[in-house]
């Protein structure tokens, strides 16, 4: 029975250190799930659940090959230049134009009424002076 214990004691001391490894050599923005810090905890204080969790939830994922021959990392998503981004408005000539146009014609229809206006307190004018 002993022999037993020592070799699940044995088996728990390799995957603690390996987990350690593993942890403290992994790039820090890799890690998933939580901080750093934390997987180091729950490895050494919770064994040998730690060391299990750490690497089934937070060990960072392995690039897989795809069926073209490239490599895509989990979590990278597109690579920068294939990346769909949405056209900016002011990247859009089609947006630019009709705020252009849009821009003119109130420009237009205010200038307008500006010259009514002022039509009509030039005939108010005149009139007053008419009738002085």
């Amino acid at each position: 029975m002993i022999r037993l214990y020592s070799l699940f004691a044995l088996i728990d001391l390799v995957l603690i250190i390996a987990a350690l490894i593993s942890c403290l050599s992994a790039e820090e923005h890799e890690i998933r799930a939580l901080p750093r810090i934390v997987w180091v905890i729950l490895i050494l204080l919770f064994s040998p659940i730690g060391p299990i969790a750490w690497f089934v939830a937070g060990r960072p994922a392995r690039p897989v090959r795809l069926s073209d021959g490239t490599l895509w990392k989990p979590g990278s998503g597109f690579p920068e230049k294939e990346r769909p981004r949405p056209a900016a408005p002011d990247d859009d000539p089609e947006f630019l134009k009709r705020v252009a146009e849009r821009s003119k014609r109130e420009d237009e229809d205010l200038m307008r009424q500006w010259e009514a206006d002022l039509r009509r307190r030039e005939e108010e004018l005149r009139k007053r002076d008419d009738d002085e």
